[in-house]
């Protein structure tokens, strides 16, 4: 593998998706499952992706720890959703002025980039009731896309012997920022 990207690819596969299901669409109440995981108000004490990943290397290895994160839905240059999964990536939200501007794109900025190439990103999975994750598109589940920032609340774990650094998060909560 010599690309990056397909390094992250692997990982994130292998370590938090779980192999697609057969599962009629219909059968799935989309209303039902939203009215539930959507949260009504932003959760208190959110943290970044870095500190999450801080929080949970002092935590017991492996061991889930429940946090609250609050992130932007991007992958460092790569789709953040996998099709008809409640699933996505969340990267630190850029903290300084000049991200704010309109029109900013932190994927494609040299100082965004270069501050993004350290922290962590976050796999955000949410699962079912037969602890599958939900197959229906986080964007039509949740009315995001790329860009959109959100907050997460759940459970997560961090290996450090991994070779990118990503925070394995499932989440029972969502806050969308701006709606």
């Amino acid at each position: 593998m010599s690309h990056p990207w397909k390094a992250i690819l692997c990982i994130a596969a292998a370590v938090c998706l779980v192999p697609p299901q057969a599962v009629a669409l219909e059968a799935i109440d989309a209303a039902g499952m939203r009215q539930q995981l959507v949260l009504g108000a932003e959760p208190a004490g959110a943290v970044t992706p870095t500190t999450a990943k801080q929080q949970l290397l002092k935590a017991p290895a492996n061991v889930p720890l429940q946090l609250v994160v609050a992130g932007r839905l991007g992958a460092k240059g790569m789709e953040p959703f996998l099709e008809n999964k409640a699933s996505f990536v969340l990267v630190e939200i850029p903290a300084d002025d000049h991200a704010k501007k309109p029109g900013h794109d932190a994927d494609n900025c040299p100082f965004c980039k270069k501050r993004q190439a350290n922290a962590p990103m976050v796999a955000v999975q949410f699962l079912g009731a037969d602890g599958k994750v939900i197959p229906i598109d986080s964007r039509q589940l949740f009315g995001i896309a790329k860009g959109s920032e959100v907050v997460v609340k759940g459970t997560a774990v961090f290996d450090p012997k991994l070779a990118l650094p990503i925070v394995q998060f499932t989440a029972d909560g969502i806050f969308v920022r701006g709606q």
